[in-house]
């Protein structure tokens, strides 16, 4: 009895992949894709948009505000399965002159937004609380070469 309750806790707690591990399973369209710094920078700033609620989140949201001519940074999890469910979304960042990047994880990506489920796609929106910080992040997407 001892025992099992002291597996439960390990069981919750999935064992967290470092970034060289995450990227074993990216998508083959995952490009561009920011580094291990930059992904630490873009979840921090998601972290920050997310206090003040200046995110969009999720597929049918991002595609919304993306058709409404909103500005931001879209980041995509670059581990989303099937690739369908967001595919166009690049497409209709370039159209629109929008900066936008993968990281490796969803779930690392949802929690950076103050998620507890994985989310594939989040629009991160400027905003005066955390410029400094967007500004950084918005500058190093922007230098990313994007896909052919």
């Amino acid at each position: 009895m001892a025992r099992e309750k002291q597996e439960e806790p390990a069981a919750e707690a999935a064992p967290e992949l470092s970034y060289r591990e995450q990227l074993e399973h990216l998508n083959p369209i995952a490009q561009p894709l920011a580094s291990r710094k930059l992904t630490r920078k873009l979840y921090k700033c998601i972290r920050k948009a997310a206090k003040h609620k200046q995110i969009r989140r999720g597929v049918k949201e991002v595609q919304k505000f993306i058709n409404k001519g909103e500005k931001g940074i879209a980041v995509l999890a670059g581990d989303t399965l099937p690739i369908d469910v967001y595919c166009h979304i690049p497409i209709m960042c370039e159209d629109r002159n929008l900066p936008y990047a993968y990281v490796p994880s969803k779930s690392d990506l949802g929690a950076a937004a103050g998620s507890k489920r994985p989310t594939c796609v989040i629009l991160l929106k400027p905003h005066e609380e955390y410029q400094e910080a967007y500004d950084e992040c918005l500058g190093e997407v922007e230098a990313l070469p994007l896909p052919l």
